[in-house]
C-alpha cells in the first residue's frame, strides 16, 4: 500500500487586499487538523462553522469559517479544509505559517487540481479547463471553458475511443483466425465503421479548432512606413488613445499592444515602430522588438498611404515579412481622399500580396467594422455556439495525429489486418492522452506547473 500524499496548504485567493481571503488545505485524516485550528471545536463536514483561527498558544489569528470536506466528496477527492478570514497578506500569511507549523507543506502551482486528476475527480481535458476558466479573456471564451469543465469535450473524446475500441476488438480478433478475417469483416461492415469515426473525429476537430481560436485569440501587428498611421490605426480599434500621434516619423519607437474582444475572439493588436533604418539607439531597440512580433504574429495588417502607393519602403518591409503570414492591406486616409470605406477581397490582386484590401479612415472611424469582419474570417472564425469547447494545442496536436493514423488504416488493404489493427491502435491512444487515460508524467508536470498556486 503506497504512503498517503502529504497534506499541502496554500492561499487560494489572489494577492493583495480584499475582503475576504481563503486558506486550503488537502491531505488525508484531516479531521484533527480542523479541530486545532478551530480550538478544539469539531466540523461538521460540508457546514460552514464560524470561528476562531488559533495559534500554538490558543491565542486567535482571525476568526471566520472553516468548511471541511471529508473524502473522497471534496475537490481532490481527499479530506480538504478551507479557512475562509479576513484577506490582508499579513492575515493570510500567518494563517499559511500555522498551517505549515501543524505539518502541512506548501502546495505547488496547480497540486490541488493535479490531486484531483490523480484521484479520478477530473480527466485531464477537464483539469486544465479549471486553468482556462480563470485565465478566460472574454465572455464566450469563459462559457467554452466552463463547458469543458463539465465534461462536454471530454465526452466527446470518450465516445471516440469506444468507438475505437469496438473496431480494434472486431479487427484484433480476425488475427487469431486469418482464412476467416476477410469476410468476417466484411460481414461486421468495418470499412463502414472506420468511415464513420472518421466523420465523428473529423466533427471533434472542427469544433476544437474553433474552440482553440477562441482560448488563444490571435495575434495582429500593423506594419508599414512610418507616418502611415498605424497608431491611429490601433486607437481607433482600442476606443482609446493607446498610442501617441504625430506628423513626426519614429514617434512610436516601441512596440504597443492592446487587447480586444471581436465576437467573443481576444485579438491581441500590436503597433510596431515604423520598420526603417535608423541611427537612433532606442528606436533601433523597438524595431528589433517589432520584427519578433512580427514573426509571432497570426495576422498582418498591411498599412499604405494611397496617395503613396507601395514606397521602397514599404517594400522592404513587405520582403522582410514571414512567408505565410496572414496579410490585410489596409489604405488609411480616405478622408483626405474622397474614397468610400470599402472591402475587396474577391480574386483581387493588391500590390502587398494580400488576398484582402480594405479602404478605411482611422482617424475618422470608418470602415472598421469591415476590419473586423475581415480579421475573423482571416483566422477562420465561425462564431459562437454550444457546440464548441476550449482546446489547447496539445489537443488539437493529439487530434490530428489520430486522424492521420485513421486514414491510414483506411488504406490499409484486406490483408493488411496486422497493419490496420497497428493504426487503430495508435489512433486511439492519441485520443486517450487528451483526457489523461495515456500520459507521461512529464507532460502531467508541464501543464499542472502553469496554473496558479492555491488551484
Amino acid at each position: 500500500m503506497s504512503a498517503p500524499a502529504p497534506t499541502i496548504a496554500a492561499i487560494a485567493t489572489a494577492p493583495g487586499r480584499g475582503g475576504v481571503g481563503v486558506i486550503r488545505l488537502s491531505g488525508t485524516h484531516l479531521l484533527p487538523l480542523a479541530q486545532t485550528l478551530a480550538g478544539g471545536k469539531t466540523p461538521v463536514p460540508r457546514t460552514a462553522l464560524y470561528t476562531d483561527f488559533s495559534d500554538a498558544h490558543g491565542l486567535p489569528i482571525d476568526n471566520g469559517l472553516l468548511l471541511y470536506f471529508a473524502a473522497p466528496a471534496s475537490f481532490t477527492g481527499e479530506d480538504v479544509i478551507e479557512l475562509q478570514g479576513h484577506g490582508g497578506p499579513v492575515v493570510m500569511q500567518m494563517l499559511l505559517a500555522r498551517c505549515l507549523e501543524l505539518g502541512a507543506r506548501a502546495a505547488e502551482p496547480g497540486e490541488f487540481t493535479k490531486r484531483a486528476f490523480l484521484n479520478n475527480k477530473l480527466d485531464l481535458a477537464q483539469a486544465e479547463s479549471v486553468a482556462d476558466l480563470i485565465d478566460a479573456s472574454s465572455q464566450s471564451a469563459a462559457r467554452m471553458a466552463l463547458r469543458s469543465l463539465k465534461g462536454a469535450f471530454s465526452q466527446h473524446i470518450h465516445a471516440l475511443v469506444d468507438e475505437l475500441i469496438t473496431l480494434r476488438m472486431l479487427v484484433e480478433a480476425t488475427l487469431d483466425f486469418p482464412e476467416e478475417d476477410i469476410d468476417f469483416l466484411e460481414a461486421a461492415d468495418a470499412k463502414g465503421k472506420l468511415k464513420a469515426l472518421q466523420t465523428q473525429l473529423h466533427s471533434v476537430l472542427a469544433s476544437a479548432e474553433q474552440g482553440a481560436i477562441l482560448r488563444e485569440g490571435m495575434n495582429v501587428v500593423l506594419v508599414g512606413a512610418p507616418n502611415v498611421g498605424k497608431s491611429s490605426l490601433l486607437n481607433a480599434l482600442a476606443g482609446d488613445d493607446i498610442a501617441i500621434v504625430t506628423d513626426i516619423a519614429g514617434t512610436t519607437r516601441d512596440t504597443v499592444r492592446e487587447q480586444i474582444t471581436l465576437d467573443g475572439v481576444p485579438v491581441h493588436i500590436i503597433d510596431t515602430a515604423g520598420l526603417r533604418d535608423t541611427d537612433d539607439v532606442v528606436e533601433k531597440i523597438g524595431i528589433e522588438r517589432s520584427h519578433k512580433a512580427v514573426q509571432e504574429a497570426d495576422v498582418a495588417l498591411i498599412l499604405i498611404d494611397p496617395r503613396e502607393g507601395i514606397n521602397a519602403k514599404t517594400r522592404a518591409i513587405l520582403q522582410s515579412l514571414p512567408a505565410g503570414l496572414k496579410k490585410i492591406e489596409i489604405h488609411n486616409k480616405i478622408d483626405l481622399s474622397g474614397e468610400a470605406a470599402a472591402m475587396l477581397s474577391d480574386g483581387i490582386q493588391t500590390a502587398s500580396g494580400a488576398d484582402t484590401l480594405i479602404k478605411l479612415s482611422a482617424k475618422q472611424h470608418q470602415g472598421l467594422d469591415l476590419l473586423k469582419q475581415a480579421l475573423l474570417a482571416e483566422i477562420g472564425w465561425q462564431g459562437e455556439s454550444e457546440s464548441l469547447f476550449l482546446a489547447r494545442s496539445r489537443h488539437l496536436n493529439a487530434l490530428h495525429s489520430a486522424q492521420v493514423e485513421l486514414e491510414n488504416a483506411a488504406l490499409c488493404s484486406n490483408t493488411q489486418i496486422e497493419l490496420l489493427a497497428e493504426h487503430l491502435r495508435l489512433a486511439q491512444l492519441s485520443c486517450s492522452e487528451i483526457t489523461g487515460e495515456f500520459s507521461a508524467d512529464d507532460l502531467l508536470g508541464v501543464i499542472f506547473s502553469r496554473f496558479c498556486i492555491g488551484k
